[in-house]
């Protein structure tokens, strides 16, 4: 088996002054506060936010510090660029991240880089993610999209707008359940979040903030919390533990699932062993819908606010499929200009909004900042996808920035949705062929019609997500259009 990336890294916080020799370098906020730091006017709400703005104040990199936690954050391109050179960085497990281990362990996106359990998880579920499963996926993938379409359509005939965030996580979840594991959680019949969501976001808001709170503190300021937390734990626990005793009893389905259990590596012959596959399961239906559905929400925003956006990308999917009334899996990558809009959205709000990344040995970054083994810095990726001197106008909504000439000339490392080197999203593939299908068929069915009284606002919860957001439908009707044997779509009622 290939040998774990990266460096031992130590447990817990390490604060930046034990890995920056230097750090008086670095610009910090000016209200600076001693023993509890830069906390004047930070929200615990959206820290994510704070910190951008302070980025924009102090430049590509800055220090923040909160009662004895002191951060390092990153956002200018070349900065990022030479952080993602795999010989001298890995990835770091920390901040948020590591927050989740009670609960995701050494699954695939929390394991420290020498755990071994990493190696093995990516080398025997990487088959997975392959064209071959791709294709398998595909179909139920289009199923789930049509349950979504029969709730959109009633709550329309119901003359009710529909919740794009709560709707999209819905999705999402259904179709990481049924591709990778063969479960149904039945969402799009229940009148309320299943209670696997509730309990995911509740393991997700309490590690975010435990950030904000004083380690000494934590047990007392989150005491209420805390139980909470553990309870949400428990319960991701029983239900995953009853998918996988269910799939034991059963004959697989040649899905994720099968190959945890199934599977052993091509080299070593190791197994997954029985807690780590719970954690790898708990890690995929997590990850595998939570960045997602943020990026199918902030994507139909931008679409509802952009109709020349909207209606060339209606126009591209009207040509593509034509009357094909299910796409097959080769016609949703010809969707290019819907995936630029996806693109696009990632690139304004990437739902995994920072990575990571920590020193392999001694170096300097930028010829300027000495960093030792294990020094750690934080790259905001909603930063770097606005640096100037790339992006130029960078809050513009603009999928043209990612047509085929712009991207190469374009520096390398700018645009990191999924983060970056060896230990990026192993699902990447997967959640943009699912999100440009379900664009694809939401365009094709829908004219989305924005709230005028809305303003985007951006929810927290270490992903992120447009808080609120309702939008208005109507049914397209089929006309045929002037490209002989190709039926489009234009407004209807």
């Amino acid at each position: 088996m290939a040998e774990t990336t990266g460096t031992a890294s130590a447990k817990g916080f390490r604060s930046a002054e034990l890995g920056w020799p230097e750090l008086h370098r670095i610009p910090h906020p000016p209200r600076r506060v001693p023993l509890i730091g830069d906390v004047l006017g930070a929200s615990v709400r959206s820290p994510l936010q704070d910190s951008m703005r302070f980025g924009r104040l102090l430049g590509p990199i800055f220090r923040r510090k909160a009662f004895g936690k002191e951060i390092v954050f990153v956002w200018g391109a070349e900065l990022a660029a030479e952080l993602a050179d795999e010989s001298r960085f890995a990835k770091h497990v920390g901040l948020g991240v590591a927050n989740l281990r009670p609960v995701a362990g050494d699954g695939l996106f929390t394991a420290y880089n020498h755990e071994p359990n990493w190696q093995l998880a990516h080398d025997v579920l990487a088959p997975g993610f392959s064209r071959e499963a791709m294709e398998a996926y595909h179909p139920m993938m289009l199923a789930v999209t049509e349950r979504l379409t029969d709730h959109w359509d009633r709550e329309r005939a119901a003359g009710r707008s529909v919740d794009v965030p709560g709707d999209m996580t819905k999705l999402t979840l259904e179709t990481i359940a049924r591709t990778g594991f063969g479960h149904d959680f039945g969402s799009f019949e229940r009148a309320r979040p299943h209670p696997f969501i509730l309990a995911m976001v509740g393991t997700l808001t309490y590690a975010q903030r435990l950030n904000a709170v004083p380690a000494p503190l934590a047990p007392l300021l989150l005491r209420g919390a805390l139980r909470r937390n553990e309870a949400d734990i428990a319960y991701l626990n029983r239900t995953v533990d009853s998918l996988i005793a269910a799939r034991r009893s059963s004959s697989g389905e040649g899905d994720l699932l099968d190959r945890m259990l199934e599977t052993a590596h091509p080299e070593t012959g190791e197994r997954l062993a029985p807690e780590n596959i719970r954690r790898q399961v708990i890690t995929f239906l997590v990850a595998g819908h939570e960045t997602t559905s943020g990026a199918l929400s902030f994507a139909l925003h931008y679409l509802s606010r952009h109709p020349d956006v909207a209606a060339r990308a209606r126009a591209e999917v009207d040509r593509v499929w034509g009357d094909t009334e299910r796409p097959g899996y080769d016609q949703v990558a010809k969707l290019r200009y819907v995936r630029r809009v996806l693109d696009e959205s990632l690139r304004l709000w990437p739902t995994a909004p920072a990575f990571a990344r920590e020193a392999r040995r001694d170096t300097v970054l930028s010829g300027v900042h000495p960093m030792r083994q294990g020094a750690w810095t934080l790259v905001l990726t909603a930063m770097l996808h606005r640096d100037p001197d790339v992006w130029g106008d960078a809050e513009r909504f603009d999928p043209g920035r990612f047509d085929a000439r712009a991207v190469r000339a374009r520096p390398a490392h700018t645009f990191k949705p999924f983060g970056t080197g060896a230990r990026a999203c192993i699902g990447r593939q997967f959640a943009l062929h699912e999100a440009t299908l379900v664009l694809g068929l939401l365009l094709r069915r829908y004219e989305l019609r924005a709230d005028p009284e809305y303003r985007l606002r951006v929810a927290e919860r270490l992903t992120l997500m447009p808080q609120g957001l309702r939008l208005h439908l109507d049914r397209r009707a089929p006309a045929l259009d002037s490209v002989p044997g190709r039926p489009v779509a234009r407004a209807g009622d």
